[in-house]
């Protein structure tokens, strides 16, 4: 049975999609055979080529039930579900059927007041610093957001994913041939720790 990796939180400009792309190419790169679905009204279904994953269409009810019960019949399989922002009870369904589920937020205090609430919500959820400033002074801020949120969860927040500038071609309607280093390197890390979480292996002398 595949295992289901959802990417929720009732904030939007968080990441979600970005960090759902993201786990799509880490797990790839690590020989994992991953499906990113799409479920966000507002959104575009992206195209499959040059990806190493599969990109699929969710956003009806009728849709995800189908991909979702595609996905249990696969051995092997992680599919990873971009929940979009600002639907709570969408949320809540996306959270029944999750292996992992995941609170990107970001280094505002607005994003820590709503990702408070979320863990509320949502006991088993881990937060997921999101596109975490890389910039010294900006990371020490941050930090010290970081360091409230751990002090209250210290076993609910994974290792903040970096800003990188290039992520964003992973959004693009068609994915470039090659992606940068630094963008693989994020990508694998932030996979290395779902997996861990999942308790599946991390083969990183599979990532080229």
């Amino acid at each position: 049975m595949a295992e289901i990796i959802c990417v929720i939180g009732n904030k939007g400009g968080t990441g979600k999609t970005t960090i759902s792309h993201m786990l799509g190419e880490g797990l790839g790169l690590n020989g994992y055979r991953a499906a990113v679905v799409l479920t966000d009204t507002g959104r575009a279904l992206l195209s499959r080529e040059n990806r190493r994953y599969l990109t699929a269409d969710a956003r009806t009810p009728g849709q995800l039930s189908g991909i979702v019960g595609k996905l249990h019949a696969l051995k092997g399989w992680i599919g990873v579900i971009d929940g979009g922002g600002s639907r709570t009870e969408h949320d809540r369904r996306l959270a029944d059927l999750a292996s992992l589920l995941l609170l990107p937020f970001r280094d505002s205090p607005e994003d820590v007041r709503t990702l408070r609430q979320d863990l509320e919500r949502f006991p088993d959820a881990l937060a997921l610093p999101s596109q975490w400033p890389t910039n010294p002074w900006q990371r020490e801020a941050a930090q010290r957001l970081l360091d409230e949120v751990v002090a209250d969860w210290p076993d609910r927040v994974l290792d903040p994913v970096p800003s990188v500038s290039s992520s964003k071609l992973l959004l693009f309607e068609t994915l470039p041939p090659t992606l940068p280093t630094p963008l693989h390197n994020a990508c694998r890390q932030l996979a290395a720790q779902a997996l861990d979480r999942l308790g599946l292996e991390f083969f990183p002398e599979r990532i080229a």
